[in-house]
């Protein structure tokens, strides 16, 4: 697992791309992680470098206190200057737009563009901030997830994307309650609006139509006061826009980068970069770079053949989407008795949006046409992997 000791943290990032292409640094929201940019890798894959991390107190990068927003910005800086990234592109969703702000603000020569989304120079009060740094220390971050999800999505995405909300909620509730707490704090301390004007990048603004935390009146104003900047606004999305609407995003994303030089031709759908970012996106980062990391002179070559051919071209191959993929991989993997596969693409089948009760419905078909002890292996599988998960599962 990829760290980098920064500003007395170590920080979990993830690189990739090109070598020599233009480096573009996607910064996470509070209560997030690196892979809510999962969409936005698939869709720069190959036409770009795209460095993900987690800020200090989420995800993988470890927890130190106090926090400022110009410590976040330190803390960026630092990661490119360890990866020796003289220069990025800076795209940063609510706290990671106010950490792109401050970047800009505090290092103007490490920034080629900047990306704000759904974020704000200034979001008071600063007692309500202290307030939920002070219940999540007591109560854990299971006391706000839900007040969290009816900010980050939309009321229509528990029927559009439920997948994207499960796994936003799945990673909210696993998350650092003292680093959650500690960018509170620095989010309430903050006020970066004297220093706007001096910002000089080009800038672009994206709102959520709907956001009820940073919303489209607000980012308007961000923008403004930001010479020369561009604004949109993203329809039916809340505040998590690169999630619930990734499609949109990624448009104004790409039409963004292209304008600024920042991309190559897009590779065709089986080249390694491709099918890396697919493969990241279904089985996890984590898992991938462990993969790659064990890897040596014999077994690369089979790590460049799967990821070009079964993630590039098979997975990349939109015709089928991910979530029906999953459950043709598992149903094949139940009637072939392979245990190690079947479990490795549980996790991402519920990810891809398959419930436990398709699961179950899956594991039932399947022993008509594989047979009942395939299917009582496959049981005793989802056991093994799933737990007391399973129990959550709707009755017959």
């Amino acid at each position: 697992m990829p760290l980098i000791a920064v500003n007395g943290v170590s920080l979990f990032y993830d690189l990739a791309g090109p070598e020599g292409a233009p480096v573009v640094v996607f910064s996470n929201s509070l209560g997030t992680s690196a892979e809510m940019w999962d969409a936005q890798a698939r869709a720069l894959a190959g036409r770009c470098r795209v460095l993900r991390y987690d800020t200090r107190g989420h995800g993988r990068s470890s927890t130190a206190g106090p926090v400022t927003i110009k410590l976040l910005a330190d803390d960026l800086a630092g990661l490119l200057d360890a990866l020796s990234i003289s220069s990025a592109h800076v795209v940063g969703l609510s706290l990671g737009g106010m950490t792109a702000q401050a970047l800009a603000i505090h290092y103007p020569a490490k920034l080629r563009s900047l990306v704000l989304m759904a974020t704000d120079a200034y979001l008071p009060p600063q007692d309500g901030w202290q307030a939920r740094a002070k219940t999540v220390r007591e109560q854990g971050l299971g006391a706000i997830v839900d007040a969290a999800m009816g900010r980050w999505f939309t009321p229509e995405s528990a029927v559009t994307c439920p997948e994207k909300v499960a796994f936003a909620r799945s990673r909210f509730v696993s998350g650092d309650a003292e680093g959650y707490a500690l960018c509170c704090e620095a989010i309430g301390a903050m006020d970066l609006r004297p220093h706007l004007a001096g910002i000089k990048q080009t800038c672009l603004v994206v709102a959520g139509r709907h956001d009820p935390v940073t919303t489209p009146e607000m980012c308007e104003a961000l923008s403004a006061a930001i010479a020369g900047s561009t604004f949109r606004i993203v329809e039916g999305a809340s505040h998590l826009i690169a999630m619930e609407q990734p499609k949109a995003v990624n448009d104004l994303l790409v039409d963004w980068l292209e304008h600024h030089g920042a991309l190559l031709p897009a590779p065709p759908r089986g080249a390694f970069e491709a099918g890396l970012a697919n493969r990241k996106a279904v089985l996890g980062i984590d898992h991938v770079q462990r993969s790659l990391a064990q890897s040596g002179p014999f077994t690369m070559p089979w790590q460049d053949f799967i990821t070009r051919n079964a993630w590039g071209e098979m997975w990349g191959d939109e015709t089928l989407p991910f979530k029906l993929r999953s459950c043709v991989t598992l149903a094949m993997m139940i009637a072939l008795h392979r245990e190690e596969e079947f479990k490795l693409h549980i996790r991402p089948a519920l990810k891809n949006g398959v419930t436990l009760e398709e699961l179950r419905a899956l594991l039932l078909h399947a022993s008509i046409y594989a047979g009942v002890p395939a299917t009582n292996a496959a049981f005793r599988w989802m056991r093994d992997v799933l737990g007391d998960e399973l129990d959550q599962v709707t009755p017959a």
